[in-house]
């Protein structure tokens, strides 16, 4: 299976060599593969492609060290290069690897191959049709295109590297520049990379029938003068330590450009969506926008509003990239920086301990005013969450949240609305078993704790694996009535509960089995209640679930629909032409529907005039609309 593939890629150690780039991005793409991969089932070309791929990146890693040998005496009479790779585990197909490197066909075309199998693999894959939210299938299309420019992009050998291999094969004499160069860039700096490579080079012998060839002799050459460099080279001074540091800072792995952030061009630590669909790093976009700046940086395109959206898809991209790599996360860094500059919080010790005990054993109004205290100081800064949270107030203010005195409800739902800002406290929260408790208090409460619990819910369930344990909960239906019932700013609140939760398809059945879609559809006809822009975002992300998309088409939705769509701003235009594109695509009744209620001029403009996401779907309903009038 192709997720079983992709798993295999995954668990491959990290990439070495002078091949470490290429490797590192044929297993990064594979790897934002994997939410496709997981609803495939079966022997598909896909998974034959993925098998290539794993192939080949074994061999790679499994290989000789020594990638890219010019072989000078037989070769410079052929007027060719050979690539060679060499591997005790992989002789026989690394030999014949040599072999057709010899006649041209070198270990960068294979690469390319592989990309352009798993191109054509995808070419042939309807992945728009499947359940799939949008931002999984966006990151799917973004994928498939990287790997249609590799499999056309060749990358250059290391001239650097051959001239060196020349030098030193050429020359009898012994420059120790050359060979550091040499063994850091092939990696071979200790006795045992050298042993292994002699190891693999008498199996290269044996597979070719005992005849080597120039190149092999070549290589036997340099292995002895490495060989040498590596027991004669004494301990770095301190001077080149710090040489070797800078080099290995300078290969670091290349920052992929959907991970940078368009203003700074850095690694985004924070990234969040704009309301012209761009990303940016939080910090930096805010100060563009605190400014006065009212438009996108990147596309010039006016903001129909200044709300930022956190973009968690890429977030968790970003943290499973820098995993891969061996980079520190760039938020545990600021976690890092946070602990240490948390010497003290606005309480000192013993006001925390104060505080800690009156949480445990005072009276109901001794723990409200702690509750109260606690919230506020939780609000102001990021030490008072460290500090309270590693003074124990987590479980105390959880057990407070039964409380049968509503402000001390209140107090303590919010205070761990506040405590949950900071990424470490989450865990503690959750661990503390918090979520029931505040999925009663949403059912119950008054309506301030009820919202701060909507608010505390979606904190929570930006972590991915407390979206299922929240609505595992029973969290839906009372978010459903706060969404339907609750002030406008407890509205927009469930709203973005509701929105975070349902990026797990579990979430989503069970938002439709509460009935949301009806209660999204009356909003949705009467734009008075303010909940237009929430009501559109929570239906596009619905409307890829089979199920839910039924319950949207059963609603008479396409007269709203087609409203926004002509009159809408530029994001709901966009939302709308996304839930009208899914419906389409199942039904050709309501693309039907959807030409006869006057959507084709309106799509037509918005194919031109639209984001770019906009004009995607817009085209695309355009072009179902041909075929249904074909038909």
């Amino acid at each position: 299976m192709p997720a079983r593939v992709a798993a295999e890629i995954a668990a491959l150690p990290e990439p070495r060599g002078p091949m470490r780039r290429l490797c590192g991005d044929l297993a990064r793409r594979i790897r934002l593969l994997a939410p496709l991969l997981q609803q495939l089932q079966g022997a598909l070309p896909l998974a034959d492609a993925l098998g290539a791929a794993r192939d080949l990146l074994r061999a790679v890693h499994d290989g000789s060290k020594i990638y890219q040998v010019p072989c000078s005496s037989r070769l410079s009479r052929n007027q060719t290069t050979a690539f060679v790779i060499i591997s005790s585990t992989y002789a026989m197909l690394c030999y014949d690897w040599m072999d057709q490197a010899m006649r041209g066909d070198g270990l960068l075309d294979r690469f390319a191959s592989v990309n352009r199998q798993i191109q054509l693999a995808l070419d042939a894959l309807p992945y728009h049709t499947f359940d799939m939210p949008e931002e999984v299938q966006e990151q799917v299309a973004l994928v498939h295109s990287q790997f249609k420019r590799a499999a056309t992009r060749t990358d250059p050998p290391d001239a650097q590297l051959s001239k060196d291999i020349s030098s030193a094969l050429a020359d009898k004499t012994f420059d120790p520049l050359v060979f550091t160069r040499i063994s850091e860039k092939l990696q071979l700096q200790t006795m045992a990379d050298i042993k292994k490579e002699s190891v693999a080079l008498h199996e290269m012998v044996i597979s070719s029938g005992g005849e080597p060839d120039g190149c092999v002799e070549e290589m036997s050459s340099l292995l002895k003068k490495l060989k040498d460099c590596v027991i004669t080279e004494k301990a770095p001074a301190p001077e080149t330590l710090t040489a070797r540091s800078a080099s290995i800072k300078h290969r670091s792995p290349i920052i992929p450009d959907e991970f940078r952030c368009p203003i700074s061009l850095e690694l985004m630590q924070d990234p969040v969506i704009v309301s012209s669909g761009q990303t940016y790093e939080r910090s930096c976009i805010q100060k563009w926008l605190d400014s006065g700046h009212k438009t996108c940086p990147k596309t010039q395109q006016p903001l129909s509003h200044t709300s930022l959206t956190p973009n968690f898809v890429l977030k968790s991209l970003i943290a499973q990239w820098c995993e891969a790599n061996g980079i520190e996360l760039p938020q545990n860094k600021a976690n890092s920086r946070d602990k240490k500059s948390a010497k003290s919080s606005d309480y000192d010790h013993a006001g925390l301990v104060s505080l800690m005990t009156r949480l445990r054993g005072g009276n109901q109004d001794e723990q409200r005013a702690a509750a109260g205290e606690i919230r506020l100081l939780a609000k102001r800064n990021v030490n008072n969450r460290i500090c309270i949270a590693e003074a124990g107030a987590i479980p105390l203010l959880v057990n407070l949240l039964s409380s049968l005195d509503p402000r001390t409800q209140e107090h303590a739902v919010t205070a761990l609305l506040n405590l949950s800002i900071h990424e470490n406290n989450k865990a503690s929260i959750v661990g503390s078993h918090a979520i029931p408790k505040i999925v009663e208090v949403l059912k119950t409460g008054s309506m301030e704790a009820r919202e701060n619990a909507a608010a505390t819910l979606f904190s929570l369930s930006v972590v991915d694996e407390n979206k299922v344990t929240i609505g595992g909960a029973g969290a839906i239906p009372p978010l459903i009535n706060l969404l339907c019932d609750g002030s406008p700013r407890g509205k927009k609140d469930a709203a973005t509960a509701i929105f975070n939760l349902c990026i797990y398809q579990g979430n989503k059945i069970r938002a439709v089995k509460a009935g949301i879609v009806i209660h999204l559809m009356n909003f949705l006809v009467d734009p008075t209640g303010g909940m237009t822009d929430e009501t559109l975002t929570l239906l596009a992300i619905l409307a890829g679930n089979p199920e839910a998309r039924a319950v949207i088409a059963q609603s008479d939705p396409i007269p709203p629909l087609v409203e926004v769509i002509k009159t809408g701003s530029p994001r709901n235009r966009e939302n709308a032409a996304a839930i009208l594109w899914s419906l389409c695509c199942a039904d050709v009744e309501q693309t039907r529907a959807a030409k006869a209620a006057g959507a084709e001029d309106a799509l037509k403009e918005l194919s031109e005039s639209g984001t770019d996401r906009a004009k995607r779907k817009s085209s695309s309903i355009l072009e179902l609309m041909r075929q249904a009038e074909e038909a």
